[in-house]
């Protein structure tokens, strides 16, 4: 009974972890910076582009120029997200039909069993480089702000919505790979089984 909750609990947490992890590649906060001599703009940035947000114009965006011009741990984070989101999706794909629910290969258990285990493993290696990213990206922007090097008029860059939105993908995506792990270590008796198994106690019975 427990089994198949656990599976369709699994994909749910994978599911939704995957999603937040495209949706952390895309959103340009990452990293927020509030300027003190005008409170009305709040400067954002992302992987792809820097934004402003005025009170009044709304938010403008600018894609960076030049890949290389990037700091390391953005060029970085970029390669390790989209790392992420393809393994996050491979592993949906082949978890998917590993699933004791999909009637596709029912007979064939051991290598449902099989693609399961390597959905969870992709799934965990979606995880964690969803988690090493945002928190390297962190880790810098802590580093930058208590700096003693850099003069207190200048202003420090904070800690991003996106970065939330990271670690909770990839926390989801450990969760739902650790949840199907559970299931396949678990034994399942089919319904065909059990009834042999009973007709066949039945027929000892009646020899004797």
């Amino acid at each position: 009974v427990y089994r198949p909750m656990m599976q369709l609990s699994g994909i749910l947490f994978s599911l939704l972890g995957w999603v937040l992890s495209c949706l952390t590649t895309y959103l340009p906060q990452w990293k927020n910076l509030n300027l003190e001599l005008n409170e009305l703009e709040i400067w954002t940035m992302g992987l792809w582009q820097a934004c402003v947000v005025q009170e009044e114009g709304g938010m403008q965006c600018k894609d960076f120029d030049s890949f290389l011009a990037l700091p390391p741990e953005l060029r970085i984070s970029r390669i390790l997200m989209f790392f992420s989101n393809g393994s996050g999706l491979l592993g949906l794909l082949l978890s998917g039909f590993g699933l004791d629910c999909l009637k596709i290969g029912e007979r064939q258990q051991e290598q449902k069993k099989r693609l399961l285990l390597l959905g969870v493993m992709l799934f965990w290696v979606s995880g964690i480089t969803a988690i090493v990213p945002v928190s390297w990206v962190a880790h810098s922007t802590v580093q930058e702000f208590w700096d003693e090097n850099i003069p207190d008029i200048v202003p420090r860059w904070d800690f991003g919505e996106a970065l939330f939105v990271g670690w909770v993908a990839g926390f989801c995506l450990i969760l739902g790979g650790s949840l199907l792990n559970c299931t396949i270590c678990s034994t399942e008796v089919l319904p065909s089984s059990v009834h042999y198994a009973a007709a066949e106690q039945q027929d000892r019975c009646q020899r004797l």
